[in-house]
């Protein structure tokens, strides 16, 4: 999912299409939250269901989202705690965290006082 939106933000398309997953679906409910894409869409039924991520862009064509990093891969989970808590470019990025109550931003798990997987960095 990651590599589709970046390279649909690089190409300058309106949309990226992927399969849809409920992992899939948060993540894109926290970037329109965050204000990184414009709106999402899940489309079809059943197993077959595809996500529609709708790319949001500034002035001059310049893609919102500068930069997209997975951080914790299958051969290597990275976990954070409260005080090891990440900060994307000074604050002005996210991370994305998987933590016990669900996927949510890295201040969102500091007013909570979790910690958990952190997946990705966007900025």
């Amino acid at each position: 999912m990651l590599t589709r939106i970046r390279n649909a933000g690089r190409a300058g398309l309106a949309t990226a299409e992927m399969p849809h997953s409920k992992l899939k679906g948060e993540i894109a409910r926290i970037l329109k939250k965050e204000g990184f894409i414009a709106d999402y869409v899940s489309e079809g039924q059943g197993g077959k269901k595809q996500l529609r991520v709708y790319m949001k862009y500034g002035a001059g064509r310049a893609p919102v989202i500068r930069g997209l990093r997975r951080i914790s891969k299958p051969g290597l989970r990275r976990y954070a705690d409260l005080k090891k808590t990440p900060r994307v470019v000074g604050g002005m990025g996210i991370a994305i965290i998987s933590t016990s109550k669900g996927l949510m931003t890295d201040r969102e798990m500091r007013q909570n006082r979790l910690g958990g997987e952190v997946l990705c960095y966007v900025w």
